[in-house]
């Protein structure tokens, strides 16, 4: 059975220096701003974090300068698993056992499509079996467009029988409320966080434990209300403004522009590229426009 609500973690984006090596005091500021404005605790190497991109010696380089600055490993972070092999994923989450975090996102392997219920629970269950029971805060990952991977509810009920002491949530950013609300409806004895903001407040009315998710790096305070059950229209808004992007750079060009210190902030990790000028200008002009409306 789950415990106490999860709240808001960042999807934290990852800002890197000009050599593309992650920018570590960037990394930090970031991180402590985004608890000061708001948000509960952090995810780092996620979807909006570019975490498919960055490998298990950097990743604990980065968890290491966040543990050393206050984060709180054990209450305040999340780290985020996106490998193909077992062993690649294992590395990545003993980066975060080894700094004392036991709470993981842990994707499922995206190479192999349509890999089947039966093998997904192989590998997921290797993966748990390989970390061991400090990560005793495991959640599954749903987000099969970008994985072409999804995990069926069945999945999660073997999973969670399975590994009592270690499947603890799921995420779903699928953006499709019907499968959010048979997670809730099916397997409410787990956090169901939701990825997709659009359908926070009407999910946490059904019982969901909260959200990780990437609009918090730029907007923590108009998202608080919805994990009240409460709608904030202009949240709406901003999700609707970035879609129309490739998002985790639409993400980090806003947190520049929050920030005041877009370039450094644009820089993405290849194989992803930053927004042209031409993008930036819209789209800034368009968030803006929408944070200085009043909440209806």
């Amino acid at each position: 059975m789950r415990s106490d609500r999860f709240g808001l973690s960042v999807a934290l984006a990852t800002p890197f220096a000009e050599d593309r090596s992650i920018d570590l005091p960037r990394l930090v500021a970031h991180a402590r701003q985004s608890l000061a404005d708001g948000c509960d605790g952090l995810t780092a190497f996620g979807t909006t974090g570019e975490g498919a991109s960055l490998g298990a010696n950097e990743r604990q380089r980065a968890l290491g300068a966040l543990v050393g600055a206050g984060i709180d490993p054990r209450t305040q972070l999340v780290v985020g698993i996106a490998a193909s092999s077992v062993e690649e994923a294992i590395a990545q989450g003993r980066a975060g056992l080894m700094l004392g975090c036991g709470s993981f996102l842990l994707a499922p392997p995206f190479y192999f499509k349509a890999p089947g219920d039966e093998g997904l629970f192989d590998w997921i269950a290797a993966v748990l079996a390989g970390l061991g029971p400090k990560a005793n805060n495991v959640i599954l990952y749903h987000i099969p467009q970008v994985t072409s991977v999804g995990l069926s509810m069945e999945l999660i009920a073997a999973l969670k029988k399975a590994f009592p002491a270690q499947v603890k949530g799921v995420k779903d950013s699928s953006g499709d409320w019907e499968n959010a609300q048979a997670l809730l409806k099916q397997h409410g004895d787990l956090h169901v966080l939701i990825g997709d903001e659009r359908l926070l407040a009407q999910a946490m009315k059904l019982g969901a434990s909260g959200a990780i998710t990437g609009l918090a790096n730029i907007a923590p305070d108009l998202m608080r209300p919805l994990l009240d059950g409460i709608e904030e229209p202009r949240v709406n808004a901003m999700v609707e403004a970035v879609l129309p992007y490739a998002v985790t750079a639409a993400v980090k060009a806003l947190v520049g522009h929050r920030r005041g210190d877009a370039a450094a902030w644009s820089r993405m990790r290849a194989p992803l590229r930053s927004l042209d000028e031409a993008e930036c200008r819209a789209l800034f002009a368009a968030v803006d426009a929408i944070r200085s409306k009043r909440a209806a």
